[in-house]
């Protein structure tokens, strides 16, 4: 008969796996995951942690800023590792998620080393097995831990476990701005800054589960569908259009199909 353990029993194995490591480096973008490990990490070793976000063109600025902020109330210390474009994804190949998470853990555990802190850790969940993450063939090349998934811990026991520790429990999930343009398309860092400008318009009105799919020309707004007619209503009132063809794009679209992770990775049908 196997031994289904609760959320509370997964959480102090997490934090007795992470009292064993004795010190971590802990990749930190500050959404939900890696915030529940830092937090966790925190009460298991104190100031023997290290949060390190990595910084590129394609990190939302309001993810960094996020992040910062997270680790400041939580009195953690916290750098901010600004790395250069790997030029092996500049045109945004399918392998992409793979060739960029061995360049930045690469430069994490280069940090690690420096620190003299012995393990790199980052914030997958049991759930994450479910998707589709070709970075975590680069994780397990480079040795980097995965606490969480360790633990057994589900997106559920996350969010549970966030609100109990009074953490924010409610965050929608993020993704590099890379994943808003399709593969094979050449990367500049101009276009970057225009999509995560879009992006921050777009959640400036409200709308915080939001991607700008940008596709030359085009911009393909991807919303929940219940809010779908609510973005047709807030470009009437706040001119969504306007702004964006302010940006450069000539034609504004919302996906009727509504947000999916990862929808530029759908097959065409």
């Amino acid at each position: 008969m196997s031994l289904v353990l609760t959320t509370d029993q997964k959480y102090q194995a997490l934090l007795e796996a992470l009292r064993e490591m004795g010190s971590a480096v802990i990749a930190f973008s500050g959404g939900l995951d890696s915030t529940l490990l830092l937090h966790a990490a925190r009460q298991a070793l104190a100031d023997k942690v290290l949060a390190v976000t990595v910084v590129a063109a394609y990190t939302p600025e309001h993810e960094r800023e996020e992040a910062k902020t997270t680790a400041q109330t939580m009195q953690a210390r916290h750098l901010l590792l600004n790395v250069p474009f790997p030029e092996a994804i500049r045109n945004n190949p399918p392998e992409r998620c793979y060739l960029c998470k061995l360049s930045l853990f690469t430069r994490l555990t280069a940090v690690a080393r420096a620190e003299g802190i012995p393990y790199v850790l980052d914030g997958t969940n049991l759930d994450d097995l479910d998707d589709y993450r070709p970075g975590r063939k680069a994780l397990g090349e480079l040795g980097i831990l995965s606490p969480l998934l360790a633990a057994g811990l589900t997106k559920q026991d996350i969010r549970d476990l966030s609100r109990v520790q009074g953490l924010a429990w409610d965050k929608p999930a993020g993704a590099c701005l890379l994943s808003r343009l399709p593969h094979g398309t050449r990367i500049e860092e101009a276009e970057l800054r225009r999509i995560d400008q879009a992006e921050g318009f777009l959640r400036e009105l409200g709308f915080t589960a939001v991607r700008l799919r940008s596709h030359g020309d085009l911009a393909r707004i991807e919303v929940p569908r219940d809010q779908v007619a609510v973005v047709i209503e807030a470009d009437r009132q706040h001119g969504i259009q306007a702004r964006l063809t302010a940006l450069g794009y000539r034609y504004v679209a919302v996906d009727l199909a509504g947000y999916r992770m990862g929808s530029l990775n759908e097959p065409a049908s």
